[in-house]
């Protein structure tokens, strides 16, 4: 069975019948149309703070799942000596080409191709990499553990793994699931899910903003993009449609990696909240 196969199979729900996987890479190319300066600049400061000050000079990266190609950017313009970008959905792909050739059009050192973290075989064919970096992915490939086990052979030695993955909240994280399941069944859900649920969460930022923390409800939407210089409307998309979608608690990840011979060495959790679970491993 293909790696293709094999995720397709995994996102069929509970009642039998199959639910689509989200188009990841329409919303990206939403993304980057309001694309800045600004915006980069914030991926860059993300990286070097998880990676702690790591000099880029010298260092090969791999960007596992790359989406709209914003973090495979930011290592090349930190000095990455290379950069390789792939991702499984098609259009995502052509969203780092066309980020690439924004940015350094001809430039070999920056590759971009498809594939799966679920095809070994693909993974192998790679090498082996300074940086392995995967936010917000692994959980949607249909077989989380075991693309968590196949990015393994990709980190160097020494190497640094830098992973992001939904925190598990337990049932909350089990109405998410189907949640996401019926928004890509139809259009005729997602009219119903999307205000909904910015609604929601519109009326959760404005309790915590103006209730709690006495500050204009308008400034968590200004300043998302301080947030790993992403949208917020892209990421609202893509949490309510990302599927197929795992969870897993931290002390799950850091025993996973611990027994293969991996050192955490950072970690930001989201304690008991929703979103993802950052970890920064060394194989030493």
């Amino acid at each position: 069975m293909s790696s293709r196969s094999i995720a397709e199979v995994s996102a069929e729900n509970t009642t039998g019948r199959s639910a689509e996987r989200f188009a990841f890479g329409k919303n990206w190319q939403r993304f980057l149309k309001n694309l800045t300066n600004e915006r980069i600049a914030e991926a860059e400061k993300s990286l070097r703070e998880m990676l702690e000050g790591e000099d880029f000079s010298g260092k090969s990266f791999l960007d596992i799942g790359c989406g709209s190609g914003l973090f495979s950017l930011a290592a090349m313009r930190l000095g990455a000596r290379k950069v390789h970008s792939f991702d499984f959905d098609p259009q995502s792909v052509v969203c780092a080409q066309e980020l690439k050739n924004r940015y350094f059009a001809g430039d070999s050192a920056w590759t971009i191709q498809q594939g799966s973290a679920l095809n070994s075989e693909f993974l192998a064919s790679l090498g082996q990499f300074d940086i392995v970096y995967s936010w917000g992915v692994l959980h949607h490939t249909g077989s989380m553990w075991r693309a968590l086990e196949n990015v393994i052979p990709l980190v160097g030695t020494p190497g640094r793994l830098f992973i992001a993955l939904y925190n598990d909240q337990g049932l909350l994280s089990t109405t998410w699931k189907v949640v996401k399941e019926l928004y890509n069944r139809g259009l005729g859900w997602r009219l119903v899910i999307i205000p909904t649920f910015a609604s929601l969460f519109a009326g959760a930022c404005f309790f915590k903003d103006v209730l709690v923390m006495r500050k204009n409800p308008l400034s968590r939407y200004r300043d998302y993009k301080r947030s790993r210089g992403m949208s917020y409307t892209t990421d609202l998309l893509d949490w309510l449609g990302g599927y197929p979608f795992e969870v897993a608690r931290p002390d799950d990840i850091f025993e996973f990696f611990k027994a293969r011979g991996f050192e955490l060495a950072k970690l930001k959790t989201v304690g008991m909240g929703l979103g993802n679970n950052e970890f920064v491993f060394i194989r030493r």
